[in-house]
């Protein structure tokens, strides 16, 4: 043993053992105790500054100015009337699939398969829209809508129920599992545009038909210029808020989250319990792939879901899983997708830029949240061997 402050040797002495101290790391994280709502909108100022100066540096090194971008971000979001509608459209299957992913996340079982949900929703219910299509469109509306949103509703469950049903019986893992099921929607989807029942007449180009030109009764009304799908996801917030936080099964499914073996002691049915929730999660991501079809696109691509399954999961987690935040954390990303859409146009930034600058905010949003369950401490200069002592005994 040495002096801390000499670093010649200590003589040894009979009466008092020697003592091994451990070097303090340079840097160490800790957990939090409690966070004031002031703390906590002091880290997401600060977060979101930190931000728009690093994309601000982006923007200089591209040649572009960032004050300009930043305006035309906002106004490209919401300076009309028709770009504040297309902002809400974009906002509408975030919102939806957010609340879907935050079922699955509650309980703890990772679902990253929402972008294949909301295809296979979109599959099964451009099926439907074929299918009346070939009948010659003898369908009323009414009952035409009422079958795309059930077969939407039963691809999305099915999407949902395999990795619930392969977990809940064999243990697979759920992460690799729906994300696999991702890409079987897509090739799915590039086989259909082979099919020449699928494909618009006297082409040959591998595509499929633009529904909206040949069935135009499957186009969705609109409600302030927006598609009556922003009036169900903001209906499907309240509905999952009450849900998760007032119901058996909402106990359940955060019981569930917390301990899996607590809820088994307590003689809760686990396997039933995640397989019904994943089927919930699963019917709302094709339902969202519904109002693609129906109320955007109004055709069938491989990027139909345009990674809204995706950032789905970030909408979930800056929540924190809470249906009513998600509302304004959808519309601030489809704002930042808007936003960049609209430089790309008027800045003439190039689309790697403007993502970038997109991905950036979101990834300082995102570290928020780390701030806010840690905090950073640095090494003392001079630390008493009775506090080290401590931190090693504890």
């Amino acid at each position: 043993m040495s002096d801390r402050k000499t670093g010649t040797p200590c003589p040894p002495s009979p009466e008092v053992p020697p003592v091994c101290v451990i070097k303090e790391p340079l840097v160490r994280i800790t957990k939090r105790g409690t966070v004031t709502r002031k703390q906590k909108l002091l880290v997401y100022v600060t977060g979101f500054v930190l931000a728009l100066l690093l994309g601000a540096l982006l923007l200089l090194i591209i040649g572009k100015n960032p004050v300009n971008a930043y305006l035309n971000m906002v106004t490209g979001s919401f300076g009309t009337k028709t770009s504040s509608a297309e902002t809400f459209r974009l906002a509408v299957p975030l919102l939806i699939a957010g609340i879907a992913i935050a079922f699955a996340f509650k309980m703890k079982f990772w679902n990253i398969g929402g972008e294949g949900q909301i295809l296979a929703g979109a599959i099964l219910s451009s099926h439907v829209v074929i299918a009346a299509i070939h009948a010659g469109a003898a369908i009323g509306t009414a009952p035409l809508h009422l079958l795309m949103i059930s077969a939407a509703i039963a691809g999305g469950a099915l999407f949902g129920f395999l990795p619930a049903f392969f977990k809940t019986k064999w243990g697979t893992n759920e992460t690799l599992f729906t994300l696999m099921l991702n890409y079987i929607a897509i090739e799915y989807i590039n086989n259909l545009k082979q099919l020449k029942s699928w494909q618009p007449p006297r082409t040959t180009f591998p595509k499929i038909i633009n529904f909206k030109d040949a069935l135009g009764q499957i186009v969705l009304p609109k409600v302030f210029g927006v598609h009556i799908g922003w009036i169900f996801a903001l209906t499907l917030a309240l509905a999952a808020f009450l849900y998760l936080k007032k119901t058996k099964h909402g106990y359940e499914i955060a019981v569930i989250g917390d301990s899996l073996n607590t809820a088994r002691y307590a003689g809760m049915n686990t396997r039933w319990i995640q397989i019904r929730t994943l089927l919930i999660s699963g019917a709302l991501c094709g339902l969202a792939g519904y109002f693609q079809i129906a109320g955007a696109d109004y055709t069938l691509t491989e990027t139909t879901a345009g990674g809204v399954g995706f950032t789905a999961i970030t909408v979930a987690w800056l929540s924190k899983l809470n249906p009513f935040i998600m509302i304004p954390v959808s519309v601030f990303i489809a704002m930042l997708k808007k936003g960049s859409l609209a430089i790309q146009s008027t800045m003439k930034i190039p689309a790697s830029a403007a993502d970038l600058l997109t991905g950036i905010i979101l990834f300082f949003m995102l570290g928020c949240e780390l701030f806010l369950e840690y905090r950073l401490v640095f090494r003392h200069s001079q630390t008493k061997i009775e506090e080290m002592l401590e931190e090693v005994s504890a």
